[in-house]
């Protein structure tokens, strides 16, 4: 750890607590605002030596990489696999996401998540755009198959409701530059608080925007109600925060994530098969310019 998170996190101890509540001070505040700002440059390296070592090629499924060829699961992408100064600028970032957790301000993430009066109020609630993630299955690239790609989580705490947003972008290296045949792909997920920090998780159904159909340019909806099997894979590509792989063959897990850090702008979560997610609200303009 090097001496500038040091001091960040000697700063955001300096909370006080009144009646087992958190109450941040002004050098935690001060040390969260420096924290974030450095996570963002952390996350800005990554991407800058990525765009000089190269990036991943994630397809579809085990021989994808995509999928763990004994679990099913979304595998962690692997950073080292492109470089060591790759590997490296990733573990910067994940260690900022560390101590962010440690001076997580809010105590009770999933307050009024599901309450039909009061979840405008709710932490969680509004839009989340990716700025980083561990999750293979969350990884677009132009030098794949599935192409780029643009992620946001909308979260409707009245309704309890959770949507994974993925706009796939126009034009990569294995493609045209036609619109892509799915332009975008939603998946419909029922939240439910499982404790302060927890999140369960419920499927409901996926909708699948085409850009064409036979040949025909005209926007076209497919529902899946559904999580059938002939879907599965489907389901853990787009699904940004739980994945419906079968450890038991009779009793799936369950899904869930768990909330690291969040505020007004910054929301950092780990889910059940302990993937990494960042997230960002529109709001934060620090964080517009990471945007894809």
């Amino acid at each position: 750890m090097n001496k500038l998170l040091a001091s960040f996190i000697i700063a955001c101890t300096g909370a006080a607590v009144v009646e087992g509540f958190s109450v941040p001070s002004h050098s935690s505040n001060s040390a969260n605002t420096e924290l974030k700002a450095e996570l963002l440059k952390r996350i800005q390296t990554l991407r800058t030596v990525k765009e000089r070592d190269g990036d991943f090629s994630i397809d579809f499924g085990v021989k994808g990489g995509e999928l763990d060829k004994k679990s099913r699961a979304p595998q962690k992408v692997d950073f080292y696999s492109i470089s060591e100064d790759v590997g490296k600028a990733a573990d910067d970032v994940i260690e900022t996401t560390n101590e962010l957790h440690k001076c997580n301000p809010t105590e009770d993430a999933t307050l009024y998540l599901g309450d039909k009066d009061n979840g405008s109020k709710a932490p969680l609630n509004g839009e989340w755009k990716l700025l980083f993630t561990t999750a293979a299955d969350a990884s677009f690239s132009k030098n794949s198959k599935r192409g780029s790609a643009s992620v946001k989580n909308v979260v409707d705490a009245t309704k309890g409701k959770i949507t994974n947003v993925i706009d796939f972008h126009q034009g990569n290296s294995n493609a045209t530059s036609k619109e892509p045949l799915v332009k975008q792909l939603n998946v419909v997920i029922a939240a439910k608080a499982a404790s302060k920090s927890r999140v369960g998780l419920e499927f409901k159904y996926a909708k699948v925007v085409l850009s064409r159909i036979f040949g025909f340019k005209r926007q076209w909806n497919l529902y899946i109600p559904v999580p059938a099997p002939f879907i599965t894979r489907l389901i853990v590509f787009f699904s940004r925060v739980f994945r419906f792989g079968k450890k038991d063959k009779k009793v799936p897990p369950k899904a869930y994530f768990d909330v690291l850090y969040l505020d007004d702008e910054l929301r950092i979560q780990r889910t059940g098969e302990d993937n990494l997610f960042v997230q960002a609200k529109p709001s934060w303009e620090d964080a517009v310019p990471f945007f894809t």
